[in-house]
């Protein structure tokens, strides 16, 4: 299959222009305007002929054009009316390329018949994308996204780190995860005020039979007070610290332990004993 071109700067202003388009802060637009970060993306993506592909944020098409370049067929979700008629044009035949007008955050996932999600994120909506797309879209077995640097270090930290969180341990559940490149913020326009980071999931073989809302809630509730020991932080959710210190014990988990040096596999054995003892799990992530 072969390589349209690229959708550089000046290009991709002169579109704009054309319909009329600026983008705008309350959508977090910032529009990828380097041909050598797109590469970049699509390699780490390591895209084959017959891969299908989701693209959330379309944009303006300019990482849509290096997709359809490479995939069997890319559906492109662009929740901006206005950038339709961008993409129509910058796209224009490209006939694998199917561009759905959609709010990706309300998407059916359980409808999306795709291997592998490629995608620029809005900064304001990577971390529950990406948590929902883990959830509710099990046929999505990788994902290559382009997010802010601090978010994507954060789902990739693991035990000891000091971005090391919440989102680190439900990315966890799902995926292995791993920055696999550093983007300027000059390869954006309009430039952001952060720099971002390429990262890469790869959907486990199958989560833990574990309640997902159980650990969420053990997870919230250790984190919600990291520098206590898991005893001190999780005596709200247990109903007292000694029933806590229980509960590890249940676990096989020191409860002298911190958060910030938790596994994953040891919060699952905690949420396994808050299930076990018929305690209530806590909510979802938000």
């Amino acid at each position: 299959m072969s390589q349209p071109p690229l959708l550089g700067a000046r290009r991709l202003r002169e579109v704009l222009a054309r319909h009329e388009v600026r983008p705008t802060k309350r959508l977090g637009q910032n529009f990828v305007v380097d041909p050598n970060t797109i590469r970049k993306v699509l390699a780490a993506a390591d895209l084959h002929p017959e891969d299908s592909v989701l693209e959330v944020g379309a944009g303006a098409g300019s990482l849509t054009l290096g997709l359809a370049g490479l995939a069997r067929n890319v559906v492109a979700v662009e929740c901006d009316p206005r950038l339709v008629g961008v993409l129509s044009e910058v796209l224009e035949g490209a006939g694998n390329v199917e561009v759905v007008e959609a709010d990706a955050l309300r998407l059916d996932f359980g409808a999306v018949a795709t291997g592998k999600l490629v995608a620029n994120l809005p900064y304001n909506v990577a971390t529950p994308l990406v948590l929902r797309t883990l959830e509710q879209a099990p046929r999505i077995s990788h994902l290559t996204v382009m997010v802010q640097k601090e978010v994507g270090r954060r789902w990739a930290a693991g035990p000891g780190s000091k971005v090391y969180g919440r989102v680190s341990v439900m990315v966890a559940y799902w995926a292995e995860a791993g920055v696999v490149g550093e983007v300027s913020r000059r390869a954006f326009w309009p430039v952001p005020s952060v720099d971002s980071v390429i990262v890469r999931l790869i959907r486990r073989p199958a989560p833990s039979k574990v309640d997902r809302r159980a650990l969420s809630g053990v997870v919230k509730s250790a984190f919600s007070q990291r520098r206590k020991t898991l005893r001190s932080a999780l005596a709200p959710l247990a109903g007292s610290a000694r029933l806590a210190e229980d509960l590890c014990r249940a676990a096989g988990v020191a409860s002298t332990a911190r958060a910030e040096d938790t596994t994953l596999e040891e919060f699952v054995s905690i949420a396994l004993a808050l299930e076990a003892a018929g305690m209530e799990p806590g909510g979802s992530f938000a």
